[in-house]
């Protein structure tokens, strides 16, 4: 892999260099269609290189994976849970944008509307080094559809990213001693014949305090399957979690865990505006953003940790 990115890095410096002596000799000749040509080639090139560029983003140790994503309604009755709603579609939508597979692995509804949680599977090449750049609580201000005063409410969600793993050699097995095992009749859509029988399961990592369930799938051995690859996956992220802690530490950053500070405003009233805290990134078209437009952001949001990253390397 290193090989073929060194392959790639050369031939990009080669054919600049060529561009730059046949712009030369363009330049000299007064030659017209030459010129024409150095400008093709030249918007090609920049795009190639643009596409290495980011590419470099994307080298994590987890970055080519998939991802689970969990969706957590905040404090606020059904406009939170409406809220989390409204981000379950969204992923879905930026998923089918980049033409990932996506599974609902757990979705626990709302009492009036929406949902409390929801857990997804997302399929694809470096979904996980995509979505990691979503982490954090996200808020959304507008005037609530459930108000009959029509006033304005503020509320939030939180995004959880992790990547998933099968055997993962970094994830220890989990001894049977380490779990505790709980069943319960599922409370998800799926029509009856899925809550006759206590099909969902929730595990507990005694260890660490971890809980999973999946209730979705038709039968516990189904649904444990899916818990378990949750709880691996939880416990990968933790371990990374500790790893960026500790480069925080060195950096002087202050870390804090939980919900903090949102990460992003979705503003629907008294104006349309979607502002990245992070980065200042911003823009108007909110429909656009909750249709699954979220690329700008996330390649902004990469960007600046592996500014943050190279700092502390060259630290």
């Amino acid at each position: 892999m290193l090989r073929e990115d060194i392959t790639t890095w050369r031939g990009l410096e080669s054919r600049a260099r060529d561009l730059v002596e046949i712009a030369e000799l363009a330049a000299e000749a007064a030659d017209d269609e030459m010129t024409a040509e150095v400008d093709a080639e030249h918007t090609k090139l920049a795009a190639d290189y643009e596409q290495q560029r980011l590419a470099l983003l994307f080298s994590g140790d987890y970055d080519e994976s998939n991802a689970i994503v969990s969706i957590s309604a905040g404090a606020g009755g059904t406009e939170a849970t409406d809220w989390a709603q409204m981000l379950l579609r969204m992923y879905l939508r930026w998923a089918e944008r980049h033409r990932f597979k996506t599974e609902i692995m757990d979705q626990l509804e709302g009492e009036g509307a929406g949902i409390k949680s929801a857990t997804i599977n997302i399929d694809g090449r470096r979904a996980y080094g995509f979505l990691r750049a979503e982490r954090g609580v996200h808020r959304l201000v507008r005037i609530s559809p459930f108000d009959a005063q029509k006033r304005r409410h503020t509320t939030f969600a939180l995004i959880e990213v992790l990547p998933e793993v099968d055997d993962d050699i970094e994830v220890e097995d989990i001894p049977d001693d380490d779990l505790r095992v709980d069943t319960y009749r599922s409370q998800g859509a799926g029509g009856q014949h899925v809550n006759k029988t206590d099909s969902a399961v929730r595990l507990t990592h005694l260890p660490t305090g971890i809980v999973v369930q999946s209730q979705n799938e038709r039968s516990q051995h189904q649904n444990r399957e899916l818990a378990m690859r949750v709880l691996k996956a939880r416990l990968l992220e933790r371990k990374i979690a500790e790893r960026e802690a500790e480069l925080a530490a060195i950096r002087g950053e202050h870390v804090e865990a939980g919900w903090g500070n949102q990460i992003r405003s979705y503003v629907l009233h008294p104006y349309q505006m979607v502002k990245d805290h992070r980065t200042e990134v911003e823009t108007s078209d909110t429909s656009g953003v909750l249709d699954g437009d979220l690329d700008r952001f996330m390649y902004a949001e990469l960007e600046r940790v592996a500014t943050l990253s190279q700092g502390a390397t060259d630290d």
